[in-house]
């Protein structure tokens, strides 16, 4: 006897289908009122070098995005291979997101993830309506790359990392 898949719904088809571009882990963090706060987003390109602009979109189901959007200056940190434990606290809607981790503070509030491939500290520039999420450019006031860290990565629903070349000699 065979066994017929069911088909899948169309959401469900679409989100196995976007899980197939292997994306980033992005940490968005910030200080409001003097208190952290931060989330994880994988939906980070780069949009423009003049000026110099990168693009998030954050569900608009979220809770920590509308504490977020109104900062004057938000901390983007390209997580490292090894920050996956961090990702998820961050993606996580309870609890405290950001425990012992440490994190650099910048001057008008925007908060960095010590450990990260990158860092980007950004001004709002604008927002666009994209469906069930918001999209929101950002200007990228300085940026600080950290060579030797390999990026953790999301694909298929799972973070994975990217294994480089062994050294050549």
């Amino acid at each position: 006897m065979t066994s017929v898949a069911e088909p899948l719904t169309r959401d469900l088809a679409l989100r196995r289908a976007f899980s197939l571009y292997p994306t980033g882990v992005v940490a968005l963090a910030a200080e409001v009122e003097g208190v952290p706060v931060g989330m994880a987003v994988n939906s980070f390109t780069s949009i423009s070098l003049e000026p110099a602009l990168v693009a998030i979109s954050a569900a608009r189901t979220s809770r920590t995005w509308p504490l977020l959007c109104g900062v004057p200056e938000l901390g983007m940190s390209v997580l490292g291979h090894d920050q996956e434990q961090f990702s998820r606290r961050l993606a996580a809607r309870e609890g405290d997101r950001f425990g012992d981790q440490p994190m650099r503070h910048a001057e008008q509030g925007a908060l960095l993830v010590e450990g990260a491939a990158l860092w980007l500290t950004c001004r709002p520039y604008a927002t666009y309506d994209g469906g069930d999420h918001e999209i929101a450019l950002y200007e990228i006031a300085d940026v600080q790359l950290f060579d030797g860290v390999e990026p953790l990565v999301f694909h298929q629903s799972r973070y994975r990392s990217i294994v480089g070349d062994p050294p050549r000699g």
